[in-house]
């Protein structure tokens, strides 16, 4: 019996939602959020705009799919009920930090969106679960889970130094133009941003930069439970 020849997948069978948004993904990575177009991806994935349509019948809803494949980097432990409440908050948020920090130029979007797929609920949730967890009410837990989301995107986008787009030669000129500006400020005016203009303009450990945020911030959340 003669075996039987697989025709090749067609361009719109090999697509799915889950490469579609990647592509996406990769895309803003390496070019910023501006340069995602459906016209761009579509070309980047050898298929007609039409071929992307099946999957995500506009751009916002190609951005919710970003936003989606963000979250589901976000790799949570297993709950532990013998664990503090704030320890387990603090391994929650540093993951999700690290899947936010690894995509900066996308994490604005996290903002409006965590809601609308499952990898953000299920993220909300726990969240929300260890907040109850430390004696928060219902309205305070979810005012501290948005402040805490709020913080963290502002935490990745405002890293300084950073130029999401841009080349290593671009950034270094970007970062070395600011701060030739804060070092030509009057000194006996501005002594300390002289001082700092280093540090302002360039982080030097990126992983230290994140790790003082996560730590004021968790500071605050336990300053509140312990007030009661």
């Amino acid at each position: 019996m003669t075996a039987r020849t697989r025709t090749p997948a067609t361009p719109k069978e090999r697509l799915s939602r889950t490469t579609v948004a990647a592509a996406a993904l990769g895309m803003a990575d390496a070019e910023g959020l501006d340069a995602v177009t459906v016209r761009r991806l579509s070309a980047t994935l050898g298929v007609t705009p039409m071929a992307l349509y099946w999957h995500f019948k506009d751009k916002d809803a190609l951005l919710d799919g970003v936003v989606e494949a963000i979250l589901a980097e976000v790799r949570l432990a297993e709950p532990d009920d013998e664990a503090p409440w704030d320890e387990q908050l603090r391994e929650v948020l540093d993951a999700l930090v690290a899947a936010l920090a690894a995509h900066p130029a996308a994490a604005d979007l996290v903002r409006t969106r965590v809601l609308g797929s499952e990898p953000g609920r299920v993220l909300t949730e726990r969240v929300l679960t260890l907040l109850r967890r430390g004696g928060f009410s219902t309205e305070r837990s979810s005012q501290l889970a948005v402040h805490a989301l709020l913080f963290m995107i502002g935490l990745v986008s405002g890293l300084p130094g950073q130029a999401v787009g841009a080349s290593e030669e671009e950034r270094e000129q970007e970062v070395r133009t600011k701060w030739a500006m804060l070092q030509a400020l009057p000194p006996k005016r501005y002594p300390h941003i002289v001082e700092s203009a280093a540090s302002l303009t360039d982080c030097g450990s990126s992983t230290e930069w994140f790790e003082v945020g996560m730590d004021t911030l968790m500071a605050g959340i336990r300053g509140q439970a312990a007030r009661g």
